[in-house]
């Protein structure tokens, strides 16, 4: 079956009355099929944000893209990429399928396989530390080192809109300090770390809690990570090698970010402009903050995105149903 197959339903029909076996095997490829081209247009559309300003954005663009995609996803059905045409297989006609019927403990172990090969990006688990039953203050110690490292790489986040409610009230406590509304600072975090998925590592694979992309200087006496990273030099990007700064939470690199804000000379336009996150972003590109040309532009495209829309709607009317409001 190729994107242009138009007939390949009524093929079905016509091989279920021959060869059954065959034409299960056909249904399911096409129902895996329609899965893969669900979920490569999710994707597309939550990274629609940052390739506001691309080149290549167009409608015309987007069309040729969307056939490939569909192709892909016939093909990569076709190949059994993630299991999904066999299971159908297997729990639709066992007896078909050439093996026997899997038991519920099976089935449930091939489910959890095939999920996890469809949404690895967002799949952090905590490291769990076994801890020998030695001497109490030992087992103690060993215990705390594993609960640290389990926070450190347990934040997950599932979409864009769970990236914005999760972040949300700690950043509304930091743009306070700012004075800029705290959409907008999250809307920052998102670009930075796109919705949480391209969070930086530290070296040992634990998180950085590095929401804004800040690098750390010869004055920054914090944990780091090094990692390759996209600069734009005189127009042209280019990748790099560079250290960024560490943190123990969500909460510290918030905070550090206002600091390194309202205390860096260079950036006291913005603040002085935080009132309006338009101009408050445009003046941080001034000032240098980003290399990218573009950074203002996509961080305001974030902040009018969808999901942004649906938290700002949310406020609005909880603000409105609020036992004190007029």
């Amino acid at each position: 079956m190729s994107y242009h197959d138009l007939t390949s339903l009524q093929n079905i029909r016509s091989q279920a009355g021959k060869d059954e076996k065959a034409a299960l095997r056909q249904a399911a490829e096409q129902f895996e099929s329609i899965f893969f081209g669900m979920l490569l247009s999710s994707m597309r559309k939550a990274n629609e944000a940052f390739e506001v300003d691309g080149m290549m954005n167009s409608q015309t663009t987007k069309f040729y893209r969307d056939m490939h995609d569909s192709q892909m996803s016939t093909e990569l059905a076709k190949n059994g990429a993630l299991g999904l045409a066999d299971i159908l297989v297997q729990q639709l006609s066992p007896a078909l399928s050439g093996r026997p019927a899997a038991d519920k403990s099976d089935k449930a172990s091939a489910n959890k396989i095939n999920t996890d090969l469809i949404m690895p990006a967002y799949r952090q688990p905590a490291i769990k530390v076994a801890v020998k039953p030695t001497d109490g203050s030992k087992m103690k110690s060993e215990q705390t080192q594993a609960d640290n490292l389990s926070a450190e790489t347990s934040w997950q986040v599932a979409s864009p809109l769970d990236f914005v409610k999760q972040l949300l009230p700690a950043a509304q406590q930091s743009a306070k300090l700012l004075g800029l509304d705290p959409l907008a600072l999250v809307a920052q975090a998102a670009l930075e770390t796109g919705w949480g998925q391209r969070m930086i590592k530290t070296a040992k694979g634990g998180n950085s809690f590095n929401l804004f992309g800040i690098k750390a200087n010869n004055g920054w006496q914090g944990d780091t990570a090094v990692v390759n990273t996209l600069e734009y030099r005189q127009g042209i990007a280019q990748k790099e090698q560079a250290k960024f700064r560490s943190y123990g939470s969500l909460e510290h690199s918030l905070s550090d970010y206002v600091a390194f804000i309202r205390e860096n000379p260079r950036y006291q336009q913005a603040v002085t402009a935080s009132d309006d996150p338009k101009a408050y972003f445009e003046q941080l590109q001034v000032a240098g903050y980003a290399t990218d040309p573009a950074y203002a532009k996509k961080i305001m495209a974030v902040y009018q995105s969808p999901a942004m829309q649906q938290v700002r709607s949310e406020l609005n009317e909880a603000q409105e149903n609020a036992p004190n409001a007029d």
